[in-house]
């Protein structure tokens, strides 16, 4: 498995008037993401800034994986969020004790 670094953008369905918790469909695209971690996929991740864009450090087998399973967020379906990029991250750095076994 490799790490990226994933940054995700507003897309047209996106609210500027609502805050993020606020957006139509919150609950499921939690609930999505919230899987993403459980399963060791996203190993963190958030608003980044003032909130224009998600950071999320990901562990995946390629870019074609990443862009498979956020396809099938709820947000990115009603077109809240977008992929922006997707980089290859080498992550030399880890306070994580253990490492999540995938």
């Amino acid at each position: 498995m490799a790490n990226f670094a994933v940054r995700l953008v507003h897309g047209p369905g996106w609210d500027s008037s609502r805050q993020i918790r606020d957006q139509e469909g919150w609950a499921g695209h939690a609930a999505f993401m919230d899987g993403l971690v459980e399963d060791g996929f996203i190993v963190l991740g958030g608003p980044v800034g003032g909130g224009e864009q998600t950071l999320h450090a990901v562990e995946a087998a390629d870019e074609n994986e990443i862009r498979v399973r956020l396809a099938a967020d709820p947000w990115a379906a009603a077109g809240l969020l977008w992929i922006g990029t997707i980089e290859p991250w080498a992550l030399w750095l880890d306070s994580r004790p253990e490492k999540p076994v995938r």
